[in-house]
């Protein structure tokens, strides 16, 4: 039987931060953690190790690990400023005695590790000093250190001077056909919840009516738009051109610089879908095969194959928008680096504008988790193969790193990273990562992010995430997007 770490943790303050960060050592199916130190003590008689997390101020820990027969304790005294990054330090550094780390990130558990990037920039530090700090303050190794300097620089012109006139709008459609194994947005399949959509959509027009005349109403310009989900073209044709009508006669199109629709399953688009959203200022479409492999998309619950990608991305090209995206998913069950090899050259064969490679995160709101052991899961080290195979293919084909970002529980402890061609870059997803820009987020499940970017802090506005709340208590909804004013 493989030994436990048993933790106990005092006191819950700063809990998800250090659940993370010791996650990086010890498999989760390792840990347990427990509140009693009476428990902590019973279950160290088994001969697993032991670690204490005990708080004793606001500004002091300690921590004390018994591993084997060995009992180290560290005690950590900082200033409020800096106690949250010195802590964690300490933690790795006394597990790393005893455990290997298995992620490259160090200290690092967060899901926006460049904006750390970007405040350091924002201090005047040269990219020697911001170097220095990554590698030897938060334990970063070199190529990650790398990544992060390489996304700043290249999204610094996109997103400084701040321009706080300036307002991106993001705006939901929460149905999907089915339910991908891995998801835990909050989509609803329309196998379910298809009577649902006409009350949602008349609701959520008028939200973009009411909340776009408050914008307006404050001078403030609407120049980022991004339709997401759920699949928003799972919407008929009808519904989809009442969304675009009222988006389009409610804001000033001519200052819109990038419009996206997430168009991700093939099952769900046309010619008729496309030609009304490129008719009313698409600019940008997402199409998200995840993989090429049609044992795989069986597997995760499409309704498509491989083939079908190909065919919507020649009427993609043939309705001829600005940019295409296609997102991709390493690490799916049962896939292999030979599946990922044929995925990204299939990928590339279509000649995209924007790939998002992502690694597979275990949510826990996923049937993929509910349903864990019947799934084989590939590999920590083959998932770093086939990101790293990834990287050299696109840079091969001039996509470029341009945004990443993080997940809790993702394979490998890895990151998910957007690549662009030179000029294509995503203006909504460098804004929505680096949290410099106000984003108003309308539909169920939205959350607006209100950026105060002279003070790098921003207030969270979120609307109900169930369809069914966000119908029967609409008139609250409203109520909240008076934060405008």
């Amino acid at each position: 039987m493989m030994n436990k770490l048993i933790v106990y943790v005092a006191d819950r303050q700063h809990f998800y931060d250090l659940e993370n960060l010791i996650e990086v050592f010890v498999l989760k199916s390792q840990l347990e953690f427990v509140e009693d130190m009476t428990a902590y003590h019973e279950k160290m008689t088994d001969g697993d190790s032991g670690l204490q997390l005990i708080y004793e101020t606001a500004e002091s820990v300690t921590f004390v690990l018994n591993h084997k027969g060995t009992e180290k304790k560290v005690n950590i005294y900082a200033d409020k400023a800096h106690f949250k990054r010195n802590m964690k330090r300490a933690l790795y550094e006394l597990l790393a005695q005893y455990y290997e780390p298995m992620s490259k990130w160090g200290i690092l558990v967060g899901i926006r590790p460049v904006k750390i990037v970007h405040e350091l920039m924002d201090k005047g530090m040269t990219e020697p000093e911001i170097r220095e700090i990554l590698l030897n303050d938060y334990l970063i190794q070199p190529e990650k250190v790398n990544l992060l300097l390489e996304i700043a620089t290249r999204e610094r012109p996109h997103l400084f001077p701040v321009e706080k006139d300036k307002i991106s709008v993001y705006i939901c459609i929460p149905f999907c056909p089915t339910r991908c194994l891995y998801c835990s947005f909050p989509s609803n399949s329309l196998e379910k919840k298809k009577r649902l959509v006409p009350e949602y959509l008349s609701l959520l027009i008028r939200e973009i009516e009411e909340t776009f005349a408050l914008i307006h109403s404050k001078n403030q310009v609407i120049d980022c738009i991004y339709i997401g989900g759920g699949t928003p073209t799972s919407l008929d044709h009808q519904q989809l051109e009442a969304l675009l009508k009222t988006i389009t006669g409610h804001t000033d199109m001519t200052l819109v610089k990038e419009f996206t629709v997430e168009a991700g399953r093939p099952d769900t688009i046309d010619l008729v879908k496309l030609t009304l959203m490129k008719q009313h200022g698409v600019s940008r479409v997402c199409i998200n095969p995840q993989t090429m492999n049609d044992e795989t998309l069986v597997k995760i619950g499409r309704n498509h194959s491989a083939d079908d990608i190909f065919e919507v991305m020649q009427l993609v090209r043939q309705v001829g928008f600005h940019s295409v995206n296609m997102d991709l998913i390493m690490g799916l069950p049962g896939e292999t680096l030979t599946h990922a090899e044929k995925t990204l050259t299939d990928c590339l064969l279509m000649k995209p504008d924007n790939v998002t490679v992502h690694t597979l995160a275990v949510k826990r709101a996923s049937r993929l988790n509910e349903n864990y052991e019947q799934y084989e899961l590939t590999h920590d080290q083959t998932v770093e193969d086939m990101m790293t195979l990834a990287d050299t293919k696109l840079r091969t084909s001039e996509l470029i790193p341009y945004y990443m970002y993080r997940q809790k529980k993702m394979i490998g402890h890895l990151e998910n990273v957007g690549y662009a061609l030179k000029t294509y870059e995503s203006l909504y997803n460098m804004r929505i990562m680096e949290e410099r820009h106000t984003i108003i987020a309308l539909g169920a499940g939205a959350v607006s992010k209100i950026c105060y970017p002279d003070e790098n802090r921003f207030e969270r506005v979120a609307n109900f995430k169930g369809v069914e709340d966000y119908i029967s208590r609409f008139d609250e909804v409203l109520k909240r997007k008076h934060f405008i004013e």
